[in-house]
């Protein structure tokens, strides 16, 4: 991720976004990459993000203000017994991140969507807040503030389904309680040793100072600013090859490149040592009886395969399903497929007892 970061990638980018000759790098990529054949394939997706029905605030238990929105179900599902999904977002996206998804599953559920604090069109507290444990009491709360009668699902992608397990740490019997859980391109823990995409030395460098460049840039918006404004088509390459595997429209890379910009700088330093700091395989336990969905895209260069093999493996309840090719961002570039997914998992659920 980079854009209004300055070309920032995950936090790599972050260290690319203090050097000078980073911003001069995307002027070279500029003419020769994305004026070439860089942006060329794909049809652009309608709408991207414009869904947006029944906002809510929700409270956390420090008081931040958490946006959420509600969806469905359709006309005709009695709302008392349809299923609830949550659905959880990743590090520097926001609920738009679910625009394929939501009108899916809500033909069927109550969907609720939220921006996680310091997200979206969450609020923030103090900035010992920003951790994966906090993460996991907002979901609590967006759990008891709305979830139905129904059973609930919790979907959760990237940061969001450490998020899950977060809350299955803190919270064993609500999550051994829950209908169902999926997991998309997530992890357990052990990320320190995938250096943000890049192997060997320099992935571990980069993961050491990224934070602390992060917090530098963001009280320097003029330099920020001029970053973006000289390395803009850096930004759109470092966020096609982090987050997609295949050809996909140019208007989805800006999409996902629009999020990362809008989320804070010093936010993102905030929460990357957490991703390092993150080992909830324990947690595990709570979930071994929910029927759970781990995904993941087999070229996914932020949470590789791996991670979610030794998900599946601590889960006895849960199907792996692997999507080849395709990157870290899977239900932007397999909507059709992450949806399916979710529909069967839906399938799963006890069917309710008519009255």
């Amino acid at each position: 991720m980079v854009g209004e970061r300055g070309l920032v990638s995950l936090g790599l980018g972050a260290v690319a976004a203090g050097l000078t000759a980073g911003a001069a790098a995307g002027a070279v990529l500029e003419r020769r990459l994305v004026r070439g054949p860089l942006r060329a394939p794909g049809a652009a997706p309608a709408a991207l993000g414009a869904r947006h029905t029944h906002p809510t605030v929700v409270r956390a238990d420090d008081g931040v203000e958490l946006y959420a929105e509600v969806d469905g179900p359709a006309p005709g599902v009695d709302p008392s017994r349809a299923p609830t999904v949550v659905l959880a977002h990743g590090y520097a996206l926001n609920l738009d991140c679910w625009t394929f998804q939501r009108p899916a599953l809500s033909q069927r559920c109550r969907v609720v969507l939220y921006d996680q604090r310091g997200h979206g069109r969450s609020g923030r507290g103090v900035a010992q807040r920003d951790t994966l444990a906090q993460l996991g009491a907002d979901l609590a709360a967006v759990l008891d503030a709305l979830a139905g009668p129904g059973p609930t699902v919790v979907v959760g992608h990237s940061m969001g389904g450490m998020a899950l397990l977060a809350f299955a740490e803190a919270y064993p019997r609500r999550a051994a309680g829950l209908g169902a859980a999926a997991l998309l391109a997530t992890s357990a823990g052990q990320l320190s040793r995938d250096g943000l995409g890049v192997p060997g030395p320099v992935g571990r460098w980069a993961r050491g100072v990224a934070p602390a460049l992060m917090s530098q840039l963001a009280r320097r918006p003029g330099a920020v600013t001029w970053a973006r404004r000289t390395g803009s088509d850096l930004e759109f390459a470092l966020t096609r090859a982090y987050s997609f595997a295949s050809p996909v429209s140019p208007s989805l890379v800006d999409f996902v490149a629009a999020m990362n910009s809008a989320t804070p700088l010093d936010l993102l330093g905030d929460f990357l040592p957490e991703f390092d700091r993150h080992d909830r395989e324990a947690a595990l336990v709570a979930l071994a009886e929910v029927p759970t969905l781990v995904m993941v895209g087999a070229q996914d260069r932020l949470t590789p395969l791996e991670h979610s093999e030794r998900l599946a493996a601590g889960l006895p309840g849960s199907v792996l399903e692997v999507l080849d090719p395709c990157g870290h961002m899977l239900q932007l570039e397999r909507p059709q497929q992450v949806s399916a997914a979710l529909e069967r998992l839906l399938d799963r659920l006890p069917q309710p007892v008519a009255p």
